[in-house]
């Protein structure tokens, strides 16, 4: 397959909170254990919009500086067709020039305790592709070099379309399923289906639980919400949370709340309509600190509470439940837009009113 690589690419650089721009830039140099990809198409991530508006982390009474270490081109969730492998890639990746991949968004160090006991997802540095460009520049642009630490995955031909772009926050979602241990019979709720959410109410629904319960504040993702497997789905602003799921389960509450907007309301909202000895799984990203009371995780209810990070080992299994149709990811892509249309892509994947899923396409 003859490939020819041009020596300069478009891409979506973050400069700093509030700074992003369209630059050309030069194509990434392959070295030993590289791999070229020209990437096919690169989804907006929530963490994407809020790194752009200058998210930070917020750890005790301190706030610590936004995840963007700039310069660095955005995008984590990519995939595209390897055309370049520096001296040992084929081998230790076991690629070929024209296979079509995706890669996890952390590039493990592989020198920190993390990483040396297997938790590499956890890994003490940290690099994220789309928001650290030492080794991880991301998939917002024409090309995207993956280094020899990248964990690389191979798609297959059955994933069509921009399907691919979704493999990594599918995989994210089976780690989110995966630690809230969900039980047949179980009534589990979704706070939040945008992307991710509906991506988890798919995985939970193959679970068999007894109740599947969607919770959103827009029609759109409600509606989409119910065709994707929810027998109920609630809006905070027209309908009682609290009762409604308390009026489903004998005023018990709910087994598994699992939360993904990242608005504190939600924790909140999730801990009122637990049961007992429930289960609670937190996958957000934060703009503000939540404060609530503690009592009613142990001393009241004894819950069970759970974070969700990344996305370890799940990538094998999202790409397997992507070709066999077992996760529907084509009504959840619902725009597309070229690389010179990323400030109204952004724009729309912010505002997510008629939007679920929006994707770049170089």
């Amino acid at each position: 397959m003859d490939v020819r690589i041009p020596k300069k690419m478009k891409a979506v650089v973050c400069h700093g909170p509030h700074d992003y721009r369209l630059e050309e830039i030069p194509v990434p140099q392959v070295g030993d254990g590289d791999v070229l990809v020209k990437v096919k198409a690169c989804g907006i991530c929530a963490g994407d919009v809020k790194s752009r508006a200058g998210a930070s982390m917020f750890w005790g009474d301190e706030i610590q500086p936004p995840y963007n270490k700039p310069p660095v081109v955005a995008g984590h969730e990519f995939f595209g067709t390897v055309v370049a492998l520096g001296k040992g890639a084929k081998e230790k990746h076991g690629l070929d020039i024209g296979d079509t991949v995706t890669a996890e968004q952390i590039v493990p160090c592989g020198k920190c305790r993390f990483c040396r006991n297997g938790s590499y997802w956890m890994c003490e540095v940290h690099n994220i592709h789309g928001f650290q460009r030492e080794v991880a520049d991301g998939g917002m642009a024409e090309y995207v070099r993956l280094s020899d630490r990248d964990i690389i995955h191979k798609v297959p031909e059955s994933i069509t379309g921009y399907n691919g772009a979704i493999i990594e926050p599918l995989a994210c979602a089976v780690h989110s399923v995966e630690r809230a241990q969900i039980r047949f019979g179980d009534v589990v709720v979704i706070g939040g289906l945008g992307p991710i959410g509906l991506l988890k109410l798919q995985l939970a629904r193959l679970k068999n639980p007894g109740l599947l319960i969607g919770i959103d504040l827009r029609e759109k993702r409600l509606e989409l919400g119910k065709e994707l497997g929810a027998d109920i789905v609630l809006n905070p602003l027209e309908d009682d949370v609290k009762q409604r799921v308390m009026e489903v389960t004998d005023g018990y509450g709910c087994d598994v709340y699992i939360h993904n907007t990242g608005n504190p309301k939600g924790v909140i909202q999730g801990l009122q309509i637990l049961r007992k000895l429930g289960t609670f799984v937190e996958f957000s990203v934060f703009t503000e600190p939540t404060t609530v009371d503690w009592s009613i995780i142990g001393d009241r209810k004894e819950l069970n509470i759970y974070g969700a990070h990344l996305s370890p080992y799940t990538y094998p299994i999202a790409i397997d439940f992507l070709a066999k149709g077992l996760v529907k990811g084509e009504p959840i892509i619902t725009h597309s837009f070229p690389l010179e249309q990323w400030e109204e892509a952004f724009t729309m994947a912010e505002e997510g009113t008629e939007s679920i899923k929006v994707v770049l396409v170089p």
